[in-house]
């Protein structure tokens, strides 16, 4: 909570040891208070809900999806009027849709949960291959790493972008990820299992701006057309043709997050040729077009 003093401990935010003095004190809340098992096996000690005032509320995710009690969504409903923001990492974003304060939201979660949420709550917008989701006051997070993007991205918000980057010097991590960025990797989704396939795919990466028929990459790596095609089919559940254009799909998708480029421009760098090819491209992919998502990536830069 800004502005008021930490608690005595033997550690403190890293952001607050950033600057002259503390800006952060971080309460842990349960029920009914004391010690809480975690589901690594350790415990932590928790303060009970109050009607003490919190700038920011996060409401932090579990492994599974698990019922909660009524007096955790009371007590979401009658805190979130009067906090400067609220919240939730990973699974996190049940207990916030539960108690009704992300309907006609935009939102994201862990991408194995995602589909089970939208069932669960339709009055969402579910975005569910995103980092994390800033959505008026309403912070949202997938799951693992991205949890520390989003803290970032809160410190950024509060203190500037000069005592995040400190911060995330001292987690020995990037800056952080930008929120629209896909929790998934083209590549990763791919996974060939042979040499040459493997050598096609991190060329095709590394010169998207070419042509990459089949007829180059199966001279790459020294097999016919037709035998390339098969093999890459086998390994990798995917057509050449496909898989390159998921490989530019995400390119693009990352260069529409981390600057102002035009979208003619980055459609000629990643291989499409032209905007239209892209739009089609990125409405098989995501069903929104580049468009939808740069106004997205700058809405979220300034807010």
């Amino acid at each position: 909570m800004p502005g008021a003093p930490p608690r005595k401990c033997s550690s403190q935010p890293h952001a607050n040891l950033a600057l002259d003095e503390p800006h952060y004190k971080v309460s842990l809340l349960s029920e009914r208070g004391g010690l809480i098992a975690s589901s690594a096996g350790f415990s932590v000690s928790t303060d009970p809900f109050s009607d003490a005032p919190f700038d920011t509320v996060l409401v932090v995710g579990n492994n599974d999806v698990e019922p909660v009690s009524s007096a955790l969504i009371d007590f979401l409903r009658e805190v979130a009027p009067r906090s400067r923001r609220i919240g939730s990492t990973c699974t996190g974003a049940f207990i916030l849709a539960e108690a009704g304060l992300l309907d006609g939201r935009r939102a994201t979660t862990h991408w194995f949960h995602a589909r089970n949420f939208q069932r669960m709550f339709p009055n969402v917008k579910m975005e569910e291959d995103r980092i994390f989701i800033i959505d008026g006051p309403v912070w949202t997070s997938a799951g693992m790493t991205s949890c520390i993007d989003l803290a970032l991205a809160l410190v950024e918000k509060d203190l500037g972008i000069d005592i995040a980057k400190s911060v995330a010097r001292k987690l020995v991590v990037y800056h952080r990820r930008a929120g629209g960025q896909s929790q998934y990797s083209a590549l990763f989704e791919l996974n060939p299992k042979s040499d040459r396939i493997q050598k096609s795919l991190i060329y095709a990466r590394e010169n998207l701006h070419k042509e990459l028929s089949v007829e180059q990459l199966a001279e790459l790596v020294h097999l016919s057309p037709r035998q390339f095609s098969r093999a890459f089919q086998a390994e990798t559940g995917q057509s050449p043709a496909k898989a390159i254009e998921n490989l530019r799909v995400e390119a693009a998708r990352l260069m529409i997050e981390n600057g102002r480029i035009p979208i003619d421009t980055i459609a000629r760098d990643v291989g499409f040729g032209d905007r239209e090819r892209m739009r089609r491209a990125f409405l098989r992919a995501f069903g929104q077009p580049p468009r939808y998502m740069q106004r997205n990536a700058r809405t979220e830069a300034i807010s």
